[in-house]
């Protein structure tokens, strides 16, 4: 997969979010929460300007981007898979549904569509036992996948991309 070039992003709406929190260096996680929610990862040069305006060491900014699962350091598709493989998704099925998504995206765990379409996540749980197996992709959850049925969700969501439906 090619990696996606990033642009350098609009630093002005951090303006916002910093202010909010008074440049407070103890806040540096929530800053970082709504710093994502506002680029849908973590940027570089974001990264930057929060040491400089919070004074806290650009290494220990990004030591805790990068402790943290939540965050993401790497921009993510239009729509963001998280494959449940806790252990009622595991039992129920996960391997081969996760082979064939890999397999009919092109792409690996963690990494993104060179389209920007898909990105594929496995996370511990989703929190859907009785759907299991289950996936989430952005705000909507789906239950009891096949591999086929996985398919044709992705199929689905490229098609009204492509303004087929």
């Amino acid at each position: 997969m090619a990696q996606r070039e990033q642009a350098v992003p609009d630093l002005s709406g951090l303006e916002c979010i910093l202010s909010a929190y008074e440049n407070d260096k103890r806040q540096l996680v929530p800053i970082l929460q709504e710093t994502q929610a506002l680029y849908g990862y973590l940027p570089g040069p974001a990264l930057e300007y929060i040491a400089r305006r919070t004074g806290v060491s650009h290494a220990a900014v990004l030591g805790v981007a990068t402790f943290y699962a939540q965050f993401r350091m790497t921009p993510v598709g239009k729509y963001l898979i998280l494959l449940c493989k806790g252990t009622a998704c595991y039992v129920s099925g996960f391997n081969p549904i996760e082979k064939t998504i890999r397999d009919y995206l092109g792409i690996e765990n963690g990494q993104t569509t060179e389209d920007g379409l898909f990105t594929l996540e496995t996370v511990a749980c989703i929190g859907c036992c009785c759907l299991a197996p289950a996936m989430r992709i952005n705000d909507r959850t789906y239950g009891h996948l096949t591999p086929n049925y996985a398919v044709s969700i992705l199929k689905e969501l490229r098609m009204k991309e492509a303004g087929e439906l």
